[in-house]
């Protein structure tokens, strides 16, 4: 199992996924953005940051990277591609995913734990029970997610909604999105469940130095699929 990590310019987050996937004992290692060939890994993950300094949109640069082509191609061979923070931007640009995530609600840069309910999906990323509650750290100024209405209910009747935030109890309350984001989606997928986006970094709760390991869910299912 080997996992490739995306790095454009402006990235800042690959070095947490590296070590993520590393520290669960998996091989991994960094993709430039002017690489064609991605033949070699199993997964691929477009980790968080700021890539080309979100210039005109986050992600949109990086969309027409070269890797992105050959990205494009290994998703739509039905191959897992994960995209955490500005990674679900470049995936939503690249429309391997529908919508678009814009300013938080608040306008503030957001870097706080939040509490998300996993929802029942066809995403191939994440195997655990319906409803459980999980705490992930977020961290971004972009997060708020919006789509059309067609978007949406395609989404809600394909279930493709992976992940809502929600309240401890697993209230999925109007408030529960700290970034304004619509139906309180924090993740979501492609109809086939192997392009998975999201807005919480998973990567940075996985070694249990912070007391919480609930981030290795998101690749320990993964790698179940592949094995």
């Amino acid at each position: 199992m080997k996992f490739g990590v995306i790095r454009f310019p402006g990235t800042n987050c690959e070095q947490d996924a590296l070590y993520a996937l590393q520290s669960m004992g998996y091989e991994a290692e960094y993709v430039w953005h002017q690489e064609r060939d991605l033949s070699g890994f199993d997964a691929l993950v477009l980790p968080g940051g700021f890539s080309y300094g979100d210039y005109l949109r986050s992600g949109a640069i990086a969309r027409f990277s070269p890797v992105m082509e050959a990205l494009i191609e290994f998703a739509h061979q039905g191959r897992p591609v994960i995209g955490i923070c500005n990674g679900f931007q470049v995936l939503t640009e690249a429309h391997l995913l529908p919508g678009a995530l814009i300013r938080n609600r608040n306008l503030k840069f957001l870097c706080q734990t939040v509490h998300v309910k996993v929802q029942d999906s066809v995403c191939q990323w994440l195997d655990t029970p319906a409803g459980t509650v999980l705490d992930i750290p977020i961290s971004h100024h972009d997060g708020n997610y919006v789509c059309s209405s067609d978007d949406l209910k395609r989404l809600q009747d394909e279930q493709r909604i992976v992940l809502r935030y929600c309240e401890s109890d697993g209230t999925v309350a109007p408030d529960s999105a700290p970034n304004g984001s619509l139906d309180n989606i924090a993740g979501i997928c492609n109809e086939q469940g192997n392009v998975f986006g999201l807005m919480p970094h998973p990567e940075r709760v996985v070694d249990g130095v912070s007391g919480n390991t609930q981030g290795r869910a998101f690749f320990e299912a993964i790698v179940k699929q592949i094995d």
